[in-house]
């Protein structure tokens, strides 16, 4: 957070920590799991945790490299994900085992620290927290977003015990004030209510009529519009929230041909436009189509930390994304329909397919990491 290193997550089990600064290398972590690393989240400006592909999470301290703080046992496949809620000290991951799993923090020893399952669906693929805490999203390869509202980490989910707000396809601007009668149209939730498949419709639409005031923890079964992907399933890659709430930010690819987009959707609250159907919280405002390279491989993508530029893996480069040519707010150039995101600039010196990109949290500086291992450093001036 205070961006004095940058960590970076590689296959064969190593975390790589660099100076940004002068790019010097500080040290590797050559066996820190057993299996490939995914993700690292800093806890605070000392203790981090990274998770891998052995099922495992490890905590470590910056101060203290050579062994670990704990490793936490849990998971039962590869970890792809983890978050933090700084208000409660709470870890938050996430796997292909389709679990979402709370550590206690404040209870770590050296054989790990106490941990319940929080949520399961099927297909999980990423799983993010608002920037406040009060929401908990979660993407699926299967093309659905699912979001937890007025979110409570404290009580755990079990089957049938979170009231379905709604299930629907998310409205563009045209969609919401066209003069159609019909309602919503409703999906099948991707959250195990038995082994035989999805929800219902039938139970969706009981669970909407117990809708009042917004329960804890409360569900909402989204499939994102995506242009031209209508008839098309899509699975939802990255997942990434705006660093103000405003918005999430989404790469999705198509399940049968190598088309990419990237996409933003803006957050709704407040009464619904059409009284006779509960309003979608989220919007689509904008998007651009990515390159169709590196087939199979997820591309992370991220905003800067005030929230007016997007840094998105194009190829053998990253492409820096705007709301407009000038770097505005989202809430000063929301669109009436869904606009193209406006290329601000490019930057290429990868000899591969860049898979993720990141802002530094402090300075004028972006990272970005491709296959073949190259990590770059750029201070792009404009």
């Amino acid at each position: 957070p205070c961006r004095s290193v940058l960590t970076v997550a590689c296959e064969q089990t190593e975390v790589l920590l660099f100076d940004p600064i002068s790019s010097k290398h500080i040290k590797t972590l050559s066996e820190a799991h057993e299996d490939c690393v995914n993700n690292i989240r800093f806890l605070d400006n000392r203790l981090f945790a990274t998770c891998s592909d052995d099922t495992t999470i490890a905590l470590w301290d910056l101060r203290k490299l050579n062994t670990k703080v704990c490793t936490l046992h849990g998971h039962t496949s590869w970890v792809k994900n983890i978050e933090y809620d700084t208000n409660t000290r709470l870890l938050v991951t996430s796997g292909f085992d389709g679990n979402v799993i709370i550590w206690d923090t404040n209870r770590c020893t050296e054989d790990g620290c106490p941990h319940k399952k929080f949520f399961h669906t099927r297909f999980l693929m990423r799983m993010r927290l608002t920037p406040d805490c009060s929401k908990m999203l979660i993407s699926t390869s299967s093309g659905y977003l699912l979001i937890l509202h007025d979110l409570d980490l404290n009580k755990s989910l079990e089957v049938g015990s979170y009231p379905i707000l709604r299930a629907r396809r998310t409205t563009s601007s045209s969609d919401i004030t066209s003069s159609g009668s019909s309602g919503p149209r409703a999906v099948g939730s991707p959250c195990h209510q038995n082994d035989s498949g999805p929800l219902s419709e039938k139970q969706l639409s009981r669970s909407s009529q117990r809708e009042g005031a917004s329960p804890r923890n409360s569900l909402e079964v989204l499939t994102p519009e995506v242009p031209g992907e209508r008839d098309r399933g899509n699975c939802i890659t990255s997942l990434q929230l705006h660093p103000k709430g405003w918005a999430t930010l989404l790469r999705c690819s198509s399940n049968t041909d190598d088309q990419e987009w990237t996409c933003v959707y803006e957050f709704q609250e407040g009464d619904p436009v059409r009284p006779v159907s509960p309003r979608c919280s989220l919007r689509l405002t904008h998007c651009i189509e990515e390159a169709n390279v590196g087939r199979g491989y997820i591309k992370e993508l991220c905003f800067s930390p005030d929230g007016r530029m997007i840094s998105s893996p194009h190829g053998f480069g990253i492409r820096l994304l705007g709301f407009d040519a000038h770097c505005s707010e989202l809430v000063d150039c929301l669109p009436k329909e869904a606009s193209p995101l406006k290329e601000i600039r490019s930057l290429y010196s990868h000899n591969d397919v860049v898979l993720t990109t990141k802002f530094s949290p402090t300075h004028c500086q972006i990272a970005s990491g491709c296959l073949s291992g190259r990590v770059s450093l750029y201070q792009p001036k404009f």
